[in-house]
């Protein structure tokens, strides 16, 4: 398989990540379509290339308009992020966690918008970024590793929702959700990851957590 004329999603793009991501894309030959908030702030990603889309990756009326829009997506990445933490549990303030609600709206949004464009494509992709601190959390970023973790918990879900219509089917598993985890995030080092999705089998892919050294 290959990524080389497919159409990916990039949502909530406007980051380092999704510049990276979106350049090595094009680089392989994929159609990218980027979204975010701002057209401002989509256009270094319009100058690389990608179809630019001003649209919220947390409003799943937004995200359904753009599915409806495109003829087929072959795969969605969900890149809204972002961090705040400290000051132990005390400090895991309500403000600082409705702050960072936003990367699991993105989650449930996204999968669901493109859940049938992803299963009717002959190599779906869906993935999300999460962190280590799901697997260690600590007090001052437990508002953080509590999103992250349902934002997993949320992808994990796709991901048997994918293996059952398969099933149910009678046909091979052709789509896959997949976790990439990172302690930092290195634009450098996810762009890569995110290629490497269609260079496996969907089999081997649906279900996993990747880790990002």
């Amino acid at each position: 398989m290959t990524v080389t004329d497919r159409t990916i999603v990039l949502a909530g793009a406007t980051s380092a990540s999704g510049l990276a991501v979106a350049r090595a894309l094009l680089d392989a030959g994929a159609r990218v379509v980027a979204t975010g908030r701002s057209a401002e702030h989509l256009q270094p990603l319009a100058d690389a290339g990608a179809q630019v889309e001003v649209a919220d990756a947390t409003s799943l009326e937004d995200m359904t308009a753009l599915a409806d829009r495109l003829d087929a997506v072959d795969g969605v990445v969900s890149l809204v992020g972002g961090w705040r933490g400290g000051g132990g549990l005390v400090g895991q303030s309500d403000e600082d966690f409705h702050a960072l609600l936003p990367a699991l709206e993105a989650v449930r949004a996204t999968s669901r918008a493109f859940d049938t464009a992803l299963r009717a494509s002959g190599a779906g992709r869906f993935a999300i970024v999460s962190s280590t601190a799901v697997a260690r959390p600590l007090a001052g970023g437990a508002n953080y590793a509590a999103v992250k973790a349902a934002s997993e918990a949320w992808a994990r879900a796709v991901a048997q929702g994918y293996a059952k219509a398969a099933r149910d089917a009678g046909e091979p598993l052709r789509a896959a959700s997949v976790v990439f985890r990172a302690k930092a995030l290195d634009p450098a080092t996810l762009a890569p990851a995110v290629l490497a999705l269609w260079d496996a089998d969907a089999a081997e892919l649906n279900d996993r957590i990747i880790d990002l050294a």
